[in-house]
């Protein structure tokens, strides 16, 4: 049999064609991108003072993933989410993320918590390329500038704040006091409490702090008393906000307290017992047991089906993987990093049943949304 040697270097060569090929897609795939899964990676104090709420908050975004995986996952790949615990702890908070992204390769980070742990990994994800999901902090330094890998949902804390100044001086009381953590996010707190005081020429009856991690409630309570103002703002994480309220309530002092978002979650109200009766709390999201609401009618469902907690801290999870999942939607099935964040941008107006969120390349603040709730006789949230 005589060989057609033309025949044969031509199926030599588009061999060899389709080999570079599949080599060149193999090393050009995303990291935590396979055909079946989208690796996601989340460094979070699953133990320590938030350990509370962020468990409901987890709840909820697990409860939409599910769902999502049940249904075939995004575009057939199902999503995997790797946590690590950081004890809201700053430094451990940068370890856990360079560990996620440079060993374990996740394709992105997703619903963190605090202002200076998110803070103390923007270099990483610059570096790596890395983008950042749903961070749990309202700081305006993570708004203004933009940050090309950070994707903010939840409003800014200062906006809450502005709210609460806004409806004091509504009902008359103008001798307003601050109490806040002696961190970033407490700085950036104050800045929004001076900011919504001086624009109704108005002087703080008092402004102080405490350590985040060695607190003196006790101090702090009668440093507060003694100056005796008509309402108080307190910005500080969950299990310090709970023990100085504790302190004033123990002191006597019938001060109307407003502490915010941070805070928003059936186990802050469940820990703070009979103090938590009034406390104002603001919430960046509507109620999760609003039936009027397509978005709270899908949450209660995906709650119930999953077992987890209906709070507005689940239904705060719940929305920030809506939002991630709807960016997946939106990369197409060719996922990449740039691509994801390309689709992010793209999302303009977009209503997630009761929720607007608005994406652009020059704007990654995603909602505005602020209410104002008050902790009722029952331990429920009145809106």
């Amino acid at each position: 049999m005589v060989m057609n040697w033309r025949l044969f270097v031509t199926g030599l060569l588009a061999s060899c064609a389709v080999a570079a090929s599949v080599t060149a897609t193999t090393a050009a795939a995303e990291d935590g991108v396979t055909d079946t899964t989208i690796l996601l990676g989340q460094t979070v104090g699953l133990t320590g003072i938030v350990a509370a709420p962020v468990k409901e908050t987890n709840e909820g975004a697990n409860a939409y993933f599910n769902s999502v995986n049940k249904s075939g996952g995004v575009y057939g790949r199902k999503i995997e989410l790797n946590t690590l615990d950081d004890k809201f702890d700053p430094a451990l908070t940068k370890v856990n993320a360079e560990t996620l992204i440079t060993k374990d390769h996740v394709f992105a980070l997703f619903q963190g918590r605090g202002t200076p742990h998110t803070q103390g990994i923007l270099a990483l994800l610059a570096a790596h390329k890395v983008p950042l999901v749903a961070p749990g902090t309202g700081a305006t330094v993570f708004h203004v500038p933009v940050n090309h890998y950070l994707f903010n949902i939840r409003a800014k804390y200062q906006d809450e704040i502005a709210k609460a100044v806004e409806q004091f001086t509504t009902v008359g009381v103008k001798s307003i006091g601050m109490l806040h953590v002696d961190d970033s996010f407490g700085k950036d707190c104050l800045d929004g409490f001076q900011k919504a005081m001086t624009a109704r020429k108005l002087t703080p009856a008092i402004i102080t702090q405490f350590d985040r991690v060695k607190p003196d409630y006790v101090a702090a309570a009668a440093a507060v008393i003694k100056a005796n103002p008509q309402a108080l703002i307190i910005a500080s994480s969950s299990k310090n906000t709970i023990e100085v309220i504790k302190a004033f309530r123990a002191a006597g002092s019938s001060i109307q307290i407003m502490t915010l978002s941070n805070n928003s979650s059936a186990a802050f109200v469940k820990e703070l017992g009979v103090a938590g009766k009034g406390v104002i709390v603001s919430q960046i999201t509507p109620a999760p047991d609003l039936v009027t609401t397509r978005l709270a009618q899908e949450f209660k469902v995906a709650a119930q089906a999953n077992g987890a907690t209906v709070s507005y801290a689940a239904m705060e999870g719940y929305i920030n993987a809506k939002v991630l999942v709807e960016g997946l939607r939106r990369a197409g099935r060719n996922l990449t990093r740039e691509g994801f964040i390309r689709a992010l941008e793209s999302m303009q107006h977009v209503d997630l049943g009761g929720l607007l969120i608005t994406y652009s390349e020059k704007d990654h603040t995603g909602s505005d949304f602020v209410e104002l709730t008050m902790i009722g006789k029952d331990g429920r949230f009145v809106r």
